[in-house]
């Protein structure tokens, strides 16, 4: 599994390359022209190809994000774990990100998102559980849950969706 932190959590001394490549190499033990390789086509994918060499404080927040994730994919997990991917974003740079996700759910990748941005999950998911308390209130599907008459899930999703 992978997980893309809230806050990025990149590595700052070293460059958006090595960030990438360091833990298939040192964890996984896997080779490192083929973790060059990988690494550098996940940063295509990201929009990132000009940025191998530079470290994580000349990017912006929405660069960083998409290093972390470029991060996370780099280890070939199974299920990728999101926790509010887009909470430290400014709204333009929210944007980025969730073109990224939307292309990862669009090649099956596997995701938990954590999330308050509802009209995306609504677009996004397969199956949304909705927590309250570190209790699940509702789950099921998005229509599901986006057309439940419970009085707390329509207060709740009124209040962080902009196309109610």
């Amino acid at each position: 599994m992978g997980l893309v932190f809230q806050n990025f959590n990149l590595f700052p001394h070293f460059s958006v390359l090595k960030n990438i490549m360091d833990a298939p190499i040192r964890v996984q033990k896997r080779n490192r022209a083929e973790v060059k390789q990988e690494a550098e086509e996940l940063l295509e994918k990201m929009g990132l190809k000009d940025k191998a060499n530079a470290y994580p404080c000349q990017l912006s927040g929405g660069q960083q994000q998409r290093v972390s994730i470029a991060r996370a994919l780099a280890m070939k997990p199974d299920i990728l774990f999101f926790d509010e991917p887009t909470s430290a974003l400014d709204p333009e740079l929210t944007g980025e990100i969730l073109k990224v996700i939307r292309q990862l759910a669009q090649e099956k990748m596997t995701m938990v998102i954590v999330t308050h941005e509802m009209d995306f999950a609504k677009h996004v998911s397969d199956h949304i559980i909705f927590m309250e308390e570190g209790y699940i209130a509702l789950e099921g599907s998005p229509e599901e849950v986006f057309e439940s008459s419970n009085a707390r899930i329509q207060e709740f999703l009124g209040r962080f969706s902009k196309n109610r």
